[in-house]
């Protein structure tokens, strides 16, 4: 038995998603059908037999006054009238029985009746080939038992009827459920195999473009496969996203190393015949050819930490921006002599703490500042300062504002200063392949920031990150 179960059970598993709802679902209505049908029958079989004993109990009760002197009384044996009771009175004494034989079947119980040791009871029976049912009670004031006998031929063949009826109605009711599963399979799994389809359809074509079709109707009504199928769309929009920028940036970042890697096979080339030229010739194609390698190599560099989208855990420990802004800004200084920085901490920030990688945090400032001083005219400033705000409870940031005081964002160019390899047309002249302020973005958010870029009031450019502070 357990091994045909479990053959069973396995057969329900290989089946697909459909057929198994439509199964369960047809089982359910069909248990629920059978059922109302069985205990229809079973209510009107007691109905019915109840009927019939109320009709012997008044039967009895009537002829308890007309049978007061009759005696011991043998009954009809034929009871073939249906609506002609059969009766008999039945002495407790079996010796005080008439001479005449007994119609109805006489027991030790009936003797009990008769004597008052025994209450009333109904018995089922069969009379001169007619089923009949049969109360035997007591005669008060004597030691005699009244029994009473109808024909059931009716209630049974009632109860025939009604068997045959309920059996058609349950069938039906097997063959609607049957039905209804089908439907409620079919209608309430058609969002699941649109999802199928278009999840099959995209390992097909790798083309992330395509979307479940959504009934139309408002989003409060939305049932759960509905919301799974939006769920499904949603993802597709993000993968397609993904695929897109990461087409774009293998794109980009092959057309931003053409033009190093020509010059650098250039200059090699140069160099291969360096008997040719003379020491100063010499002297500037190595120096191009070390500076072009310098450039591929921080494009690569920079390529590599842009396709890593978040930071190593074990490198994250709790540092202090203040001490990172002054050691960025003294880099810079070097790096950029002819222009002039000036910081500015408020002392409520100069001690707090955040969680974060001390080199990508370093590498987001710098890339800040740099491009802060690209932009700004010679001898010009770059202010960097930072600032601890305070608002609702639980909301405290960190804000460290970068700002130039050069031309400025353009408002066109606004939107995309933090794309990858963009550059703007007053930037195109300028060295940089487009990815510091890109690089700048993802290392914010990697670490819960918020970095954006604005005009800055009276001129130049505005970036400002945004760090959430931990309270203590």
């Amino acid at each position: 038995m357990t091994g045909r179960r479990g053959l069973g059970g396995r057969w329900v598993r290989r089946r697909p998603l459909r057929t198994r709802l439509a199964l369960a679902a047809s089982a359910a209505v069909a248990l629920v059908a059978l059922g109302v049908c069985a205990a229809a029958f079973l209510v009107l079989r007691v109905q019915m037999t109840r009927q019939l004993d109320l009709n012997l109990a008044q039967t009895a009760t009537q002829l308890t006054h007309q049978t007061r002197g009759w005696g011991p009384t043998a009954g009809d044996t034929s009871c073939q009238y249906q609506a002609v009771p059969c009766v008999q009175i039945v002495p407790s004494d079996p010796a005080k029985d008439p001479d005449k034989r007994y119609g109805l079947p006489v027991s030790d119980a009936t003797r009990q009746v008769a004597a008052g040791h025994r209450p009333a009871y109904y018995t089922n029976l069969t009379v001169a080939g007619h089923p009949v049912r049969m109360v035997t009670t007591h005669l008060p004031h004597k030691a005699e038992a009244l029994q009473v006998a109808l024909r059931s031929d009716t209630v049974e063949r009632g109860v025939r009827h009604a068997a045959w009826a309920l059996s058609a109605i349950g069938g039906a009711g097997v063959l609607l459920a049957a039905a209804l599963g089908y439907w409620v399979s079919r209608t309430g799994l058609a969002p699941v195999a649109r999802l199928t389809a278009t999840a099959e359809r995209i390992a097909a074509t790798r083309d992330a473009r395509h979307r479940i079709e959504l009934p139309s109707g408002p989003p409060a009504r939305e049932d759960e496969v509905t919301r799974l199928a939006t769920s499904f769309n949603i993802m597709l929009g993000e993968l397609e996203q993904s695929v897109t920028a990461q087409r774009r940036l293998v794109a980009d970042a092959s057309h931003e190393l053409r033009t190093p890697l020509t010059a650098l096979r250039t200059n090699a080339e140069l160099l291969a015949r360096a008997g040719r030229l003379t020491d100063a010739q010499r002297d500037r194609a190595s120096a191009a050819l070390g500076r072009q390698l310098r450039e591929v190599t921080t494009l690569v560099n920079d390529l590599i930490e842009l396709a890593r989208d978040e930071e190593p855990q074990p490198l994250v420990e709790q540092v202090r921006p203040a001490a990172l802004l002054e050691h960025a800004v003294g880099a810079a200084r070097e790096h950029w002599p002819e222009i002039t920085f000036t910081t500015r901490v408020t002392p409520d920030s100069a001690t707090v703490t955040v969680p974060g990688v001390p080199p990508r945090l370093a590498r987001l400032l710098s890339n800040l500042l740099d491009n802060a001083a690209k932009f700004s005219p010679p001898g010009g400033p770059v202010d960097a300062e930072l600032t601890l705000t305070s608002g609702k409870p639980g909301a405290t940031t960190l804000d460290l504002t970068v700002r130039d005081h050069g031309p400025g964002i353009a408002p066109d160019d606004l939107p995309h200063v933090f794309d990858r390899f963009y550059r703007a047309e007053a930037a195109r002249a300028l060295p940089g392949s487009g990815l510091g302020l890109a690089m700048a973005r993802q290392i914010a958010r990697a670490h819960g920031a918020e970095l954006t870029a604005e005009r800055a009031p009276g001129g130049g450019a505005l970036f400002r990150l945004r760090v959430p502070v931990t309270e203590a």
